[in-house]
């Protein structure tokens, strides 16, 4: 009898023994997923990034490691969950500027709102009458494609006058940058101005510039590059070593691009010339070229972000009274679209698009669009509903 029940759990156990990939999950694509290195990293560098990896997604901040004492989060990833969009129960808040260059309420928390504390602390409350909005963090992924663009291109991309009389006038964010950052290859200035093109309104130089400013504004930490408390005003020792801040830069300028899917679709396809017919490549250029860079695995290279790093005119309905820079209140960095469609991921299953997560479907958000946008938003509406229905799954593609 022994015998008999030994056998048979021998010949129940036996094809389990080789039904792994059936009764497991299966291992996402990598077109499924935002995250992964860029391909042809030497093994040097595939060492820094599994370093800055692990800052990134990894390290919680509590008061002991120099959390706080106010911030709006504990650790990188709370915002970039899967190195993707943030969701609006996580958005944060910048206030304090109207008009291009001049923010009066830097001595009031300004410009980003800490809205959480350690015990014994008191957040930030945003000041009565203090211009605002709120953001939804980015998706992170080929932001190193998109550090290396030559300051040239995104230039001759600009056209401010609307010379071309096709009623789209994007310029060139030119600000100020904090003394820590270097020039890029290629730098050009403009009035002691440099090109900057990272955030919602193009008011970030470069990775690192947004890196060292995101431990300091984010979780209240201090670097050698940011030194200063957010509660106190005061210079404080690093929280945070510089070998950290720099493995994490290294980390999101060699996060892969986010790789399209469905490219073989009939309606994919169709959407795509759809997605030019109506000028929607006017803003979202789809190919844009990197100059040199040091890392020779994103140095010119050709890809796909389906943006052109400048400012345009948005129009009222996306007019938050409130700016960074030497932005306008209506005007916003053209956002890359690549890998949109993979936002839901980290967003809870579900939409929440455009700079503060109010549009709820892409098709919302297109219609959120005006200034600049009119005229494509306009055609969009004129197409049947077969023709929006390819065009969205072309950008959900994407």
């Amino acid at each position: 009898m022994r015998m008999n029940i030994y056998l048979l759990a021998s010949l129940l156990l036996f094809p389990l023994l080789f039904s792994c990939e059936v009764l497991g999950p299966a291992e996402p694509e990598d077109y499924e997923l935002l995250d992964g290195p860029v391909e042809d990293l030497t093994m040097a560098e595939i060492k820094r990034f599994i370093e800055g990896d692990v800052a990134f997604n990894d390290q919680i901040f509590t008061v002991e490691t120099g959390l706080g004492p106010i911030f709006t989060g504990t650790s990188c990833v709370s915002c970039h969950a899967g190195d993707g969009k943030g969701h609006p129960f996580v958005k944060f808040t910048r206030f304090g500027q109207s008009f291009p260059g001049v923010n009066n309420y830097l001595n009031q928390g300004g410009p980003q709102l800490q809205n959480k504390a350690i015990p014994g602390y008191e957040p930030e409350i945003l000041p009565s009458g203090a211009p605002h909005s709120s953001l939804v963090a980015p998706i992170v992924t080929g932001l190193g494609f998109l550090d290396a663009v030559s300051d040239q291109d995104i230039i001759d991309m600009s056209d401010p006058d609307d010379l071309d009389g096709d009623g789209i006038s994007g310029r060139v964010h030119w600000n100020t940058r904090p003394d820590y950052v270097s020039d890029r290859p290629g730098t050009i200035t403009l009035d002691g101005k440099y090109i900057s093109r990272f955030g919602k309104k193009a008011r970030v130089y470069d990775l690192l510039h947004q890196t060292a400013d995101a431990y300091n504004q984010d979780i209240g930490i201090t670097s050698y590059f940011e030194p200063y408390d957010t509660y106190s005003g005061d210079k404080l020792n690093p929280e945070i070593d510089r070998q950290t801040i720099s493995d994490v830069v290294f980390y999101l300028k060699t996060l892969k691009a986010p790789i399209p899917r469905d490219q073989d679709n009939p309606d994919v396809i169709a959407g795509k010339a759809l997605f030019q017919n109506i000028q929607c490549a006017s803003c979202h250029k789809p190919t844009l070229e990197t100059g040199y860079s040091p890392i020779e695995a994103i140095s010119f290279k050709e890809f796909h972000p389906y943006t052109d790093l400048l400012l345009h005119d948005m129009g009222p309905e996306l007019d938050d009274g409130y700016t960074e820079g030497y932005a306008y209140s209506n005007e916003w960095r053209t956002a890359p679209l690549w890998g949109i469609g993979l936002s839901k991921d980290s967003q809870g299953g579900q939409y929440y698009l455009l700079h503060d997560g109010r549009a709820r479907s892409i098709e919302e958000a297109i219609l959120y669009h005006g200034g600049e946008a009119e005229n494509s938003k306009n055609m969009y509406q004129g197409l049947d509903q077969n023709e929006k229905s390819q065009l969205l799954k072309f950008i959900e593609s994407l």
